[in-house]
């Protein structure tokens, strides 16, 4: 089966190309793209230089809308999605590859260690609740961005959305539709962001995000 990596990046010039690396490494992923969404830095040199393909989007339109470009391109049986800031722990990604190879699920979820740094949970917390509610299923990893979909999964949920909200209304789409989801334990570790005013300022965009999510979501029940 054709496995095909995804790897939306915004200005990470500086981490993309350990990631790029780390994934080149296992033999059993076929490409990887990065969709560089609008960076003004040198993301895109960077991850061409690593040996990645490259997707420019003049403008930062967001990941949902990165991931959906991605997708337009990716001509594979298995899909990962990944964060461009994970550095060498992208090897990881072999453990969410391997149930899809085995036909053990249709989806897996990345389930990362608990961050050294990090909120109250409260994004977490309103995130998967609203999965629960609307997919009628519960996760305990409902923000991450480490996953690997095939096929039944992406000719299923179609259209990402964009912004924060994208993992949520991912799982929701894929749970409504009957597909098996699988969460598993990986050594990743990407950017943390603190209990400062940057760390509140990135999780209010989350949830203003996901917010609007679960709201289409109940509106297409």
């Amino acid at each position: 089966m054709k496995v095909c990596v995804l790897i939306p990046a915004w200005n990470e010039a500086d981490r993309i190309d350990q990631t790029i690396l780390a994934v080149r490494t296992l033999d059993i992923v076929d490409e990887i793209w990065v969709i560089d969404d609008g960076s003004t830095d040198d993301t895109y040199r960077v991850s061409m230089e690593a040996g990645a393909r490259v997707i420019r989007h003049s403008t930062n339109y967001g990941k949902g809308a990165a991931l959906y470009s991605g997708m337009l391109v990716a001509d594979a049986d298995i899909v990962v999605f990944l964060d461009a800031d994970l550095c060498e722990t992208a090897v990881e990604c072999e453990k969410l590859i391997r149930p899809l190879l085995e036909d053990r699920c249709d989806m897996t979820i990345g389930q990362l260690p608990k961050p050294l740094k990090g909120g109250f949970g409260l994004v977490k917390n309103f995130a998967r609740g609203g999965i629960r509610k609307l997919g009628g299923i519960e996760v305990q990893a409902p923000l991450s961005g480490q996953r690997a979909l095939n096929r039944r999964v992406l000719d299923a949920i179609g259209n990402l959305g964009s912004g924060y909200g994208v993992e949520v209304g991912m799982t929701i789409d894929a749970a409504r539709k009957g597909m098996r989801l699988l969460e598993v334990e990986v050594n990743m570790k990407n950017r943390e962001y603190g209990r400062d005013l940057r760390g509140f300022v990135h999780r209010g965009k989350q949830l203003i995000q996901i917010a609007r999510v679960l709201l289409s979501r109940w509106q297409m029940r």
